[in-house]
């Protein structure tokens, strides 16, 4: 590589690092924290909790789960509810969310408190708190509305909700090791979770010796569809990304030749990948290069020139969160030449606040987006409970809590749940619309195509908006 380009790929790493290190920025009106470690998107556990207890990483209100936001009276709540002074607990947490009303936590806390030892429903939810804090409090919030919304209504046939948080770090065999613990606490019902595709992969076999559902609105590898009959999602598969991103190439762009940037150590890469690939090859076009993002020996600026060598007139990014940055890293050294393709972890703050100029008019493939559904009522409730706009993965996790609380609804036993899901009757009113499951566990719906444009609704100076 030229002494040029090895400067550039430095100076691009630099960049990278310093926008995280900076203060807190805002993405879609939703405040996001300054990273507490080099890289807070890593799936990487912190050595200070790899070996922590899995009661210890379990709450429905008794611990702190999200050392980032510990208020005082946050505090004070928790330490009443472990020593079950609910009263108290719902004084301090009443007094702790309008300090910092967009802390989901607090919210489940304080729906919990205000149940105190009243008979009651309990879902559970598991999210990657350690290692990537953002995506698990976007999470945390759309479970945390659906529970304050059903509450506020009189709860499920006049039985509230609660619900217990687990923090599995993003890593398999923690989240299998919190998978067993739901299946062992008799009053657990459902699950919303996990993270990421393999992570959820490997707490299948839990959650069916169980007999309890899980729902993920996060994990999109085909290799979930029909791994067993208590596995759903709340998004579509990557088998429906994939051939939307391959038919806006094909029949928009009118381009047929593109190269793949992947992580081979993903489960999520690989499935989008190898989806997109098929349906490229099947539109007529055909995929000239791979490239891996995990490669010890991966350069950004000489894989872009081999690229172009080869004949590629688009860069298809599936990258994961883990490997985010070496993918913006390839935005930067394409600098708009070729169109750009991305999958849903693309969708995330640092692709507009680093990609800037160089990012324009990428296309990415997501669940849902805000602007899609001007007229629905959940965007709505969610900009006035949180006094901000909220994204994909809270609008997936919101519909996993109202497709469990519509299963209890109709039977309240864990068997129940999962035949109310399957029965070619159900029907669960979400944040865009109605939630159904084919008999694979997938959703029914397909995926909203989004370009990033110059605007102001982030305060980057460019946006993610919906291609009609």
């Amino acid at each position: 590589m030229s002494q040029k380009n090895e400067t550039t790929v430095l100076l691009l790493a630099l960049g990278v690092t310093l926008a995280l290190v900076v203060g807190g920025v805002w993405f879609g009106r939703i405040m996001i924290q300054p990273p507490k470690t080099n890289n807070s998107d890593s799936t990487a556990p912190n050595s200070s909790t790899s070996n922590q207890p899995i009661q210890e990483r379990i709450s429905g209100g008794d611990k702190l789960l999200i050392p980032t936001e510990a208020t005082p009276e946050k505090q004070a709540g928790i330490k009443a509810i472990a020593s079950k002074n609910y009263t108290e607990a719902v004084s301090k947490l009443e007094t702790a969310i309008k300090r910092t009303p967009n802390d989901p936590e607090i919210l489940i806390y304080l729906n919990n408190a205000r149940i105190g030892n009243q008979k009651s429903y309990s879902i559970a939810v598991s999210v990657p708190i350690t290692s990537d804090v953002n995506s698990a409090k976007e999470i945390l919030r759309g479970v945390a509305q659906a529970q304050n919304e059903v509450n506020l209504a009189g709860g499920i046939k006049g039985i509230p909700l609660k619900v217990l948080i687990a923090n599995d770090d993003n890593v398999p065999d923690v989240a299998k090791q919190v998978a067993e613990a739901f299946v062992k606490n008799a009053e657990i019902l459902g699950v919303v979770g996990h993270y990421a595709s393999d992570v959820t992969l490997a707490t299948v076999n839990s959650y069916e010796s169980g007999q309890l559902v899980v729902i993920s609105p996060t994990s999109s590898s085909v290799k979930l569809s029909r791994a067993s009959s208590y596995v759903f999602r709340t998004l579509p598969s990557d088998y429906v990304a994939a051939r939307a991103l391959a038919d806006y190439m094909l029949q928009k762009l009118k381009e047929k030749n593109v190269a793949v940037f992947f992580n081979s150590q993903s489960g999520y890469s690989q499935s989008l990948k190898s989806e997109f690939v098929t349906a490229v090859a099947l539109g007529g076009g055909q995929v000239i290069s791979e490239f891996d993002l995990s490669s010890p020996n991966f350069d950004p600026a000489q894989n872009f020139n081999q690229a172009i060598k080869g004949g590629a007139q688009v860069l298809m990014l599936a990258s994961n969160t883990d490997t985010l940055d070496k993918a913006l890293q390839v935005i930067q050294v394409n600098d708009t030449k070729l169109s750009l393709l991305g999958g849903d972890d693309v969708y995330a703050p640092k692709t507009l606040q680093i990609g800037r100029e160089a990012a324009i008019n990428m296309v990415v493939a997501i669940p849902w987006h805000i602007l899609a559904s001007p007229k629905a009522e959940f965007p709505k409730a969610a900009s006035q409970l949180w006094g901000a706009e909220v994204n994909w993965r809270t609008a997936m996790a919101y519909d996993a809590a109202k497709a469990l609380i519509a299963g209890i609804g109709r039977n309240p036993t864990r068997k129940g749940v999962q035949t109310a899901l399957l029965a070619s009757d159900f029907s669960a009113e979400g944040a865009g619309g109605g939630i159904r499951f084919l008999p694979s566990g997938d959703r029914n719906q397909g995926v909203q195509l989004v370009k990033i444009v110059k605007g102001s609704r982030s305060s980057f100076g460019y946006d993610f908006v919906p291609i009609p």
